[in-house]
């Protein structure tokens, strides 16, 4: 059977740049960091802590409208995701109920916040102030679920948990059963709401945050000479797919995707099959190539294996491939964070721009990435959109206008 093209018609971004796809659009060609300093649970010590936050003004709404107040947040960020991208391609969730509507979240971490609470109480109050129902809400499954639900009917639901590539795989696997018939539109993407105690504290034990407050809006520098570590923050985008043929207009075709797993002791080297396997499924030369999104968390080691991977796979090339990392000015939303670069990609495609690397200021030798601080009109056609996790796993997405 002939494989269908399939393209984006529906964006649903919550993210610390932006809320909706206008405001996004808008936010993320911003040079402008916004990581602040993360007061949320001071008073439990742990030093001081740093993250990008999403505007609860600009979520409170869409909450609201849903009636999600009481569900884990990143169910939240992904129920608001939802209706975004359903509405921006001028559906409704509710008005999908008898297209058996595919949905599929990726998430790297369960709720974090009820357990956090729920510890608290224990500690205070003793076992019986368990709550058994945080077995079901805090999983990731229930993610996918409370979408389902919204949308009522007859739906097939699936949640993906690979990390940090989470989202990315979650549209990757939408886009698959697009293009091979098992399914006419899907409801897809990454969430991620790890802002509490636990995880953070032990995120910055492990390195992956950063130990000091002191001038925040200037830590999470990628593939910047003088970079320490990413910063963690929080988000969703959420994604409408549907076949090229649907009446609808699309933002950009979701060409080829895959993933591929570290080699034991080769941090990220994985991600050089991943991005050959997805030029592959795409049916693209490496050549053709011409706009990078680049994980680049900003983290010293991990920005420079993706850079080495880079330049293995495109040579010299690659100094003049247009690329940029969207993590200076959003953080890492973890799972959500491959996802979010979709939309951004997706974006740039359809108005010929470049998000800024934002904080990228003395370039490393190590890494020798076409960036720039500043939003470039720059009309390309291909964008290689790339994903890592910490636990190995990698995933990539070809894009095309």
């Amino acid at each position: 059977m002939k494989r269908r093209r399939v393209k984006i018609t529906g964006i649903g971004p919550v993210t610390p740049a932006g809320i909706g796809g206008v405001e996004f659009a808008a936010g993320i060609l911003a040079p402008v960091s916004r990581v602040r300093e993360f007061r949320g649970f001071a008073r439990q010590g742990g030093g001081k802590f740093v993250a990008a936050e999403v505007a609860e003004a600009g979520l409170a709404p869409l909450v609201g409208e849903l009636g999600a107040g009481r569900l884990p947040r990143h169910t939240q960020f992904a129920l608001a995701g939802a209706v975004l991208a359903v509405r921006d391609c001028g559906l409704t969730l509710a008005g999908l109920r008898d297209a058996s509507p595919l949905v599929i979240v990726g998430a790297s971490l369960m709720d974090f916040g009820v357990m956090n609470r729920i510890m608290d109480m224990m500690l205070r109050k003793g076992t019986a102030a368990g709550l058994p129902s945080a077995v079901f809400n805090s999983s990731v499954s229930a993610i996918s679920g409370a979408i389902a639900e919204a949308v009522g009917g007859g739906t097939r639901t699936l949640t993906l948990q690979s990390a940090c590539c989470s989202g990315l795989d979650a549209i990757g696997h939408a886009a698959n059963s697009i293009a091979s018939g098992e399914a006419e539109i899907a409801i897809c993407g990454g969430t991620e709401a790890p802002l509490h105690f636990h995880p953070m504290l032990e995120l910055k034990l492990a390195g992956l945050t950063p130990d000091s407050a002191e001038l925040p809006e200037r830590i999470c520098r990628p593939f910047d000479l003088w970079r320490t570590t990413g910063v963690i923050s929080e988000g969703a985008a959420i994604l409408v797919l549907e076949p090229e043929e649907s009446p609808r207009p699309g933002y950009a075709l979701v060409e080829g995707y895959a993933y591929a797993t570290d080699p034991a002791a080769m941090p990220v080297d994985g991600l050089r099959e991943a991005i050959r396997l997805a030029l592959a499924n795409a049916g693209v030369r490496p050549g053709q190539v011409d706009c990078i999104s680049a994980w680049g968390p900003g983290h010293k080691l991990v920005d420079r294996a993706e850079a080495q991977v880079l330049q293995a796979v495109f040579g010299a090339r690659l100094r003049e491939i247009p690329a940029s990392s969207i993590k200076g000015a959003i953080g890492n939303p973890l799972g959500a964070g491959g996802a979010i670069q979709v939309v951004a990609a997706a974006l740039g495609l359809r108005d010929g721009v470049i998000p800024p690397t934002v904080n990228w200021q003395f370039p490393d030798p190590d890494c020798p990435l076409n960036l720039s601080a500043a939003a470039r009109l720059v009309a390309h056609r291909l964008t290689l959109v790339n994903s890592h996790g910490l636990s190995g796993t990698n995933a990539c997405l070809v894009l095309s206008k």
